[in-house]
């Protein structure tokens, strides 16, 4: 039997191993080369791809509110906050794809927020929206609600297609309060007037973002990034104090009426604004209504436009924006440049002889008779337009206007709000002897409150020019704070020695001369009053007004009072009635501001040699604080508080072409055109002419 041969194992040789070891490093270099290409892909076109991928995935995504940062009141009391709220979202594509879940879900939603069965299936049944996964149903949601229906339904699996996102809702707890200062917000957290909108950028954050991924089983894989809130405001403002004011503005519109009123307060020391209203106030929380403000009637029958005119109007801040002849509540101005430049001194005296002959015009005194012979601190006292005529005579123009410029007319003061406007002064190449002359007792140019309210406060805290501000600083949404505005000294405009005679003076003004009736019982008032004669001349309007210092010797705040027409009253040219009104906010606000009575200081009034080398002229001075008729006023213009109306009679006078027009929040004055009621603006042209007899006020 032959024998079978056995097989011989193949041995790995060398041949082998190599042919292996070049195998494996083929895949190992192919390998390396597909990592490679996948790194390239991942960083060239990876987000391509990505984009692709999730394309084919159910993704989801929702925006996180920031909160806009509160506004608050110098105490801490919050004028505007955003308060937590939620929109119901429904995502008709998953309900509709789980019908067995539809009633479930209607009977959740009609049980927790009263939305009805029809609402959601009007919803489910429109074809634009069944492919939907958000369709916003109801919106300002509170927490409870919403906190309510997630207890109530986590555990019922028939619930879907239903989530909630939060938003912020802009709300004003005080209404109309300081709605001058606050302004308000659009829905897209947009601020417009005031803080909200001067300092739009700090208010207002981030958004976050919440995103994910649905798996087949409906889980979803979430990514979140937290929203950024916004800083806080803390205002100067005074919440008592603002509120005082705006009460006795209603007040006195309610009693009298007027065409416009500004109150202002502020601190001399600093610049801060411790409360600022302008004649009409709105609710900040439906600032585009115009109900109850306009008549039910008239509102029915008006355009579109004539509601966005009014609408402007009404949010517009005459403090800052609305331009006027200041009348007689300048003449401190005039009387601090000849101090400052040594052409007076206390000592020199006037004589008035009820007017004074200026470039071809006869310009009146407010007292047709005369005052007499005068002191310059009896001068302001008794609103002596013949002897600041004089003043401003020995000045010059070129003193005269310099000064004007130093105390910030004609330019904008820089407070933290929009719309300020800068006032119109006459240019120094047209200020000619009538216009230095009218000028010198605040007539012939326009001004702005705070810009008066600015320079006087200049003329009585030593004479330091602070910037005035509503902002004391900003605080982040820790409460740390993050900025602070401090007090920004601008300029100094007059020294200690002038600043202390104008608050001896003005002092003697509010006790003895014409501003009796802002007098507080055991408070130390100084300050002046003003009358100013509108355009058109003929229409015989004024604007009266008063500014002051409390206490008169080293004042810790200024108070000034402007009232546009009054109405209802025996006469317009009356000054007593701003400082009645003056009188009452005053008796109201300082307690609330911790300034306390503070007894006599009769040391301030004039001695019994002072009184007696002056009484001719104070016997011609009686003040009538009462409300005089328009006869009385032109027989006995002597025996009126406010009978300082001068007149211009000659071929030139006051220039009407550097007052404001009432268009828009900017206005023009060309040629000799414009009127003392609207907003300041830029001055074209040349000077204006005289209104034939009439001219000026105090």
């Amino acid at each position: 039997m032959e024998r079978t041969p056995e097989k011989v194992p193949k041995k790995f040789n060398s041949r082998m191993q190599a042919r292996l070891l070049l195998v494996f490093c083929v895949i190992t270099v192919l390998l390396l080369g597909l990592i490679g290409r996948l790194i390239y892909i991942n960083q060239t076109n990876g987000d391509r791809y990505t984009k692709q991928v999730l394309s084919r995935q159910s993704y989801v995504s929702s925006v996180l509110p920031y909160k806009r940062g509160d506004i608050l009141d110098r105490n801490g009391t919050v004028l505007a906050r955003s308060e937590l709220q939620y929109r119901l979202i429904l995502d008709p594509k998953q309900l509709l794809e789980n019908e067995d879940c539809i009633a479930p879900t209607i009977e959740a939603l009609e049980k927790n927020f009263n939305i009805k069965a029809e609402t959601i299936q009007t919803i489910l049944q429109d074809k634009d929206k069944q492919n939907s996964q958000y369709v916003i149903v109801e919106k300002n949601l509170k927490y409870e609600d919403v906190q309510t229906y997630k207890t109530t339904t986590e555990d019922d699996e028939k619930v879907l297609g239903v989530w909630f996102e939060e938003e912020y809702v802009r709300t004003y707890p005080y209404k109309s309060l300081a709605c001058d200062v606050i302004g308000f917000t659009s829905t897209d957290n947009t601020g417009y007037f005031g803080i909200e909108e001067y300092y739009n950028d700090e208010l207002n954050g981030v958004n976050g973002r919440e995103y994910g991924y649905y798996d087949a089983s409906l889980n979803i894989d979430r990514t979140v990034k937290e929203a950024e809130n916004g800083d806080s405001i803390v205002s100067t403002i005074d919440a008592n104090v603002q509120r005082i004011i705006q009460e006795h503005i209603i007040a006195f519109n309610t009693e009298f009426g007027s065409k416009s009123i500004g109150v202002l307060v502020m601190n001399p020391n600093t610049g801060e604004i411790i409360a600022m209203a302008s004649n009409q106030e709105y609710n900040l929380n439906s600032p585009r209504s115009l109900k109850g403000i306009v008549p039910a009637d008239e509102l029915a029958t008006m355009t579109d436009e004539q509601k966005t005119e009014a609408l402007n109007t009404l949010w517009k801040n005459d403090v800052i924006s609305s331009g006027f002849e200041p009348g007689s509540t300048f003449k401190p101005v005039t009387v601090a440049a000849a101090l400052e430049e040594g052409l007076l001194t206390e000592k020199d005296t006037f004589y008035c002889d009820g007017g004074e002959e200026v470039g071809g015009s006869y310009i009146r005194c407010s007292k047709i008779v005369g005052h007499g012979k005068l002191a310059l601190g009896e001068a302001l006292m008794y609103s002596c337009n013949d002897a600041l005529m004089q003043i401003a005579a020995v000045e010059g123009k070129d003193i005269f206007h310099k000064y004007q410029k130093s105390l910030g007319f004609g330019s904008k003061t820089g407070i933290d709000l929009p719309g300020e406007e800068a006032g119109i002064i006459i240019a120094l190449d047209k200020l000619n002897s009538t216009e230095l002359a009218t000028s010198s007792f605040g007539q012939s140019f326009n001004t702005t409150m705070i810009q008066l309210a600015a320079a006087y406060s200049s003329l009585v805290n030593g004479g330091y020019y602070y910037q005035p501000h509503v902002v004391k600083e900003i605080v982040n949404d820790k409460g740390a704070t993050i900025k602070t505005y401090d007090n920004l000294l601008v300029r100094q405009t007059a020294s200690e020695t002038t600043s202390e005679f104008l608050q001896k003076y003005l002092y003697q003004t509010v006790e003895t001369g014409t501003a009796k009736g802002a007098q507080v019982e055991g408070y130390a008032v100084g300050g002046k009053t003003g009358t100013a004669q509108k355009y058109p001349r003929e229409a015989k309007t004024y604007v009266v007004s008063f500014v002051g210092q409390v206490p008169a010797i080293n004042p810790e705040m200024v108070i000034y009072v402007m009232i546009d027409e009054p109405q209802n009253v025996v006469k317009q040219a009356d000054s007593s009635i701003a400082t009645k009104l003056a009188s009452r906010i005053l008796t109201e606000i300082l307690p609330a501001l911790g300034i306390y009575p503070e007894g006599e200081i009769n040391y301030l009034l004039p001695t019994e040699d002072e009184i007696a080398n002056s009484q001719g002229a104070e016997s011609n001075n009686a003040d009538v604080l009462g409300y005089t008729t328009k006869e009385e006023s032109d027989n006995q213009a002597a025996e009126s508080t406010t009978g300082e109306t001068g007149t211009t009679e000659g071929t030139t006078g006051t220039t009407e072409g550097t007052t404001g027009t009432t268009e828009g929040t900017t206005g023009t004055a060309e040629g000799t055109t414009g009127t003392t009621e609207g907003t300041t603006g830029t001055t074209e042209g040349t000077t204006g002419t005289t209104e034939g007899t009439t001219g000026t006020a105090e």
